[in-house]
Parts: structure tokens; C-alpha cells; sequence
């Protein structure tokens, strides 16, 4: 037996992935697929039609008790107790540095009742972390392994799900989410995504997962990997976990001030708040390059022979036909228009600053 076969979590759906022919890596310590048709026409499929992902290696954690609000409005950046029933917001997990923990979505399902999807390479330390400001009131349950996660996205993908489920999912707002019934069992059904189009984000009784993703399958959904993926969401400049977010990168410099209120104390809040006042060292922008030469993270940005900053994440983008980036640079050179370079295997390729929201149709 390989030794990834002993070591790796697989999803509910590594059976599905293989026959379908999936190119499969490790990812966050999951057996995760890359791909399947090719990087590029998944892409494509998601911005024409409708993709899914299987993202069940996302850590999906509930905190049930009359002070899970209160417990997240101590831990989290943005207004948790503004939230109401089937509802949902962006959130951060913040260190007492301002630093990033990690970025989660958090959603309401009961007044006593949250539910918290994470990073998979951060899922352990997100859990550690809540369980040591954890009262006694409060229940954390890990429901990664006992459920699966679907995201379907795409201009179709809302239709192809509610023709699907025969629920006027149309009507239901972006950031929400509302259950449903599958096969008798529940679905939760989220109006949320990571590609900067329209969707849904499923979750289903780990039992059930192979029956709905082969059902979304036959309805017409185009099977994606993660690389399509992280090309989606670079066009759409969504930042990830370990590029354009860390414990070392604040919020305000990661152009996240909107998910950071200004009216409640938290973990960080007046290292975040002196930032915002005085202004950041660095701010992430958008980069759109010559060439088709892709900027990967690390690559030294240059004004003038002077390195001003680095990519934390480049691509060829399928949709715009040519290579963007994201990258944090330093706040005096990264003004919108304004031309840097690139240092890339040795060679410097003309940039210019552009917002990082390349391709967004939500």
C-alpha cells in the first residue's frame, strides 16, 4: 500500500474522484483531486456554465450554547451578533498581534446555534484555539468527518441545484443559508462560494455525499479540482490562507478592513485599530503583467531596482487571456496604475497596478 493511502484523509468522495478519472495530490494532509478534464477548462466551465468542488476537506466546526455569539464576538473580527437566523458573514481569526489565524465564514443557524467553515490546513489549530476561551455554556462538535461539502458555482449553478432539490433557491439571499431535504436526509444549503460567481456550498451527511455529487453530476455540473479553484479565486482576488493571509499579515494590510469592526473588543482589536489609524506598512494589490510568464509567490516586486515587496499568489488567467498576480508591497508604491516590476527567474517583467478584483460576477 502506497504510503499517502496510510497517511491521508480522504473525503466521502475519493471513490467518485477516482472513476471519474481525477488527478489526485496531497493537499492540507487530504488526498484531494487537481484535476480532472484540465485546469483550464474547468476555469471556463465555472465562468460559462456550472463547476463543483468537492471541499469536504474543509473543517466544518458547530458551537451550540447561550454564549456561542458572545464567544465568537471575542474571537472574530466581524459583528457575529448582527447576524440573524440563516445568515452568514466573512470573518478573521485574529492573534493578539492583529495577525490572522485564519479566515472562516461563520453561520447563524439558531440563536444558540453557529456553524464555522474553516481552512483545512488550519482546522486543527482553529479548534485548539476556540477550545481554550471555550465557557462552560458552550459545546464545540467537529462535524468534518461525520459530513461532506459541495460547492456548486457558476451562472447555472443555483438553477441546475434548485431544479435538483425543487426548492426556489433564486429567492435566497447571497451570505445565507436554509436547509433542505435530499433523498430524506437534511441538506444545508449556503449561497456562498470562493470563484466570484454565483452558488451554492452543500452540506450532507457523509453517507449520502457520493449519491449527490453523481445526481449534480448527471444534472449537467462539471467536475473541478483544486486547481481551477485557486485560478478562480485569484481572478476573483480571494485572498488564501498562507499567501495573502498569516499571523503575520494584518487585516488592514490584507485589504480586509470591512470584515474588522470598529465597535466591539476582540483578540487583536487595538493592535488592528492603531494600524487602521496610522495606516499599514504594506498593502496587497492587484498585479496585471506582460507576457504569459506566471508570477508564483515569493517573486521579488521592484521599483526602480529596489525591492518594494513579493507575490503572494499569480496565475494565467483563462478568463482574461493574460497573467495576474497578487502581491503585498510596500503602501507608498501601491498606487492603482502605478508600474512595477517583477523578478522572475532572473528576468524583470513590467506590472501594473490594478484592483485585485480581476473577474467578479457576485
Amino acid at each position: 500500500m502506497a504510503k499517502h493511502d496510510v497517511e491521508l484523509r480522504r473525503t466521502p468522495l475519493a471513490q467518485a474522484h477516482s472513476r471519474l478519472g481525477a488527478r489526485m495530490v496531497e493537499f492540507a494532509g487530504w488526498w484531494m483531486p487537481v484535476q480532472y478534464s484540465g485546469i483550464i477548462q474547468e476555469a471556463l466551465a465555472v465562468r460559462q456554465r456550472a463547476g463543483m468542488f468537492d471541499i469536504s476537506h474543509m473543517g466544518r466546526f458547530h458551537l451550540r450554547g447561550a454564549d456561542a455569539i458572545p464567544l465568537l464576538e471575542q474571537l472574530t473580527t466581524n459583528d457575529v451578533a448582527a447576524l440573524t437566523d440563516g445568515a452568514a458573514q466573512y470573518s478573521l481569526l485574529t492573534n493578539p498581534r492583529g495577525g490572522v489565524i485564519d479566515d472562516i465564514i461563520v453561520y447563524r443557524l439558531a440563536p444558540d446555534h453557529l456553524l464555522l467553515v474553516v481552512n483545512a490546513a488550519n482546522a486543527d489549530k482553529d479548534r485548539q484555539w476556540i477550545q481554550q476561551h471555550l465557557p462552560q455554556s458552550v459545546v464545540l462538535e467537529d462535524a468534518t468527518g461525520q459530513t461532506a461539502m459541495i460547492a456548486v458555482q457558476g451562472p447555472e449553478a443555483v438553477e441546475l441545484v434548485n431544479r435538483l432539490f425543487m426548492q426556489n433557491l433564486m429567492g435566497l439571499p447571497r451570505f445565507h443559508v436554509t436547509v433542505s431535504q435530499w433523498q430524506g436526509q437534511p441538506v444545508w444549503i449556503a449561497r456562498t462560494g470562493y470563484t466570484g460567481e454565483d452558488g451554492v456550498e452543500l452540506i450532507i451527511d457523509a453517507s449520502m455525499a457520493e449519491l449527490l455529487w453523481n445526481a449534480l453530476y448527471e444534472a449537467g455540473a462539471v467536475p473541478c479540482g483544486l486547481g481551477a479553484r485557486d485560478v478562480l479565486r485569484i481572478e476573483a482576488g480571494y485572498p488564501l490562507y498562507g499567501h495573502e493571509l498569516s499571523e503575520d499579515i494584518n487585516p488592514i494590510e490584507a485589504g480586509l478592513g470591512w470584515v474588522v469592526s470598529k465597535r466591539k473588543d476582540f483578540v487583536g482589536a487595538d493592535v488592528i485599530r492603531r494600524i487602521r489609524e496610522e495606516g499599514s506598512a504594506r498593502r496587497l494589490v492587484g498585479l496585471e503583467l506582460e507576457g504569459r510568464m506566471v508570477a508564483r509567490q515569493g517573486y521579488p516586486v521592484q521599483v526602480n531596482g529596489r525591492d518594494v515587496g513579493e507575490i503572494t499568489s499569480g496565475t494565467f488567467s483563462p478568463t482574461l487571456q493574460r497573467s495576474i498576480a497578487m502581491a503585498l508591497i510596500r503602501s507608498e508604491h501601491a498606487k492603482t496604475g502605478a508600474t512595477v516590476q517583477v523578478e522572475m527567474r532572473g528576468k524583470l517583467a513590467p506590472a501594473r497596478i490594478v484592483s485585485k478584483r480581476f473577474v467578479s460576477h457576485v
